[in-house]
């Protein structure tokens, strides 16, 4: 009963950024600031982090905690990371380039933070596309093994964000630490795994 009642909540809590956003551009122009195009670009690009982050938190918390929940709402987390990266790279390619996709396309080739971003958001893709019960049963155990490209992913959203932003780091280093605490933290069970294997 309670995680039926905690799902929606959730969701709710997930799509309430980009409500914000929806509410900022038709209803508050003033809160996009005089460059709305970076704002809008840089917030996307900032959720679909944290949630990268997020649902990487999942398995310590429930490890830590004994908690069950956040198995059961990390798939949801995902895919709203997937959103928010595909709203995220939207944003990017029809307010900068005015969906010129020649311009896109050499960004991509040209530009590495760009390059590196791209190549993240095309990782997602399978594992937005696989986050079914029914995929799961089909793919078996390759499915683990699929999703564990979340970590490369991660990595790669971190390189993105510092390559941008250049001098000033604070931030991305903010996003970077929090994640490798989230991998060491994975480390205690994978050694045990690794010692009962052997």
């Amino acid at each position: 009963m309670l995680l039926q009642l905690l799902k929606p909540v959730v969701w709710l809590l997930s799509l309430t950024p980009f409500l914000y956003l929806l509410y900022a551009v038709t209803m508050a122009p003033d809160i996009l600031g005089a460059n709305p195009q970076e704002y809008l670009t840089h917030n996307t690009g900032a959720w679909s982090l944290r949630f990268l982050l997020i649902t990487l938190l999942m398995t310590p918390l429930r490890r830590l905690t004994g908690w069950t929940f956040p198995i059961r709402i990390r798939r949801m987390l995902g895919l709203f990371a997937f959103f928010y990266v595909t709203l995220h790279l939207v944003i990017y390619a029809g307010l900068d380039l005015a969906l010129d996709w020649s311009h896109l396309g050499e960004d991509i080739l040209e530009r590495p933070y760009i390059t590196v971003g791209f190549t993240a958001w095309l990782l997602l893709i399978p594992l937005a596309m696989t986050s079914t019960n029914a995929m799961m049963r089909r793919l078996g155990r390759r499915w683990k093994k699929l999703h564990r490209l979340v970590y490369l992913i991660a990595t790669l959203g971190c390189i993105h964000f510092i390559w941008l932003v250049k001098k000033d780091l604070q931030e991305p280093l903010i996003y970077i630490t929090i994640f490798i605490v989230l991998m060491l933290l994975r480390l205690p069970a994978r050694s045990m795994k690794s010692g009962q294997a052997t």
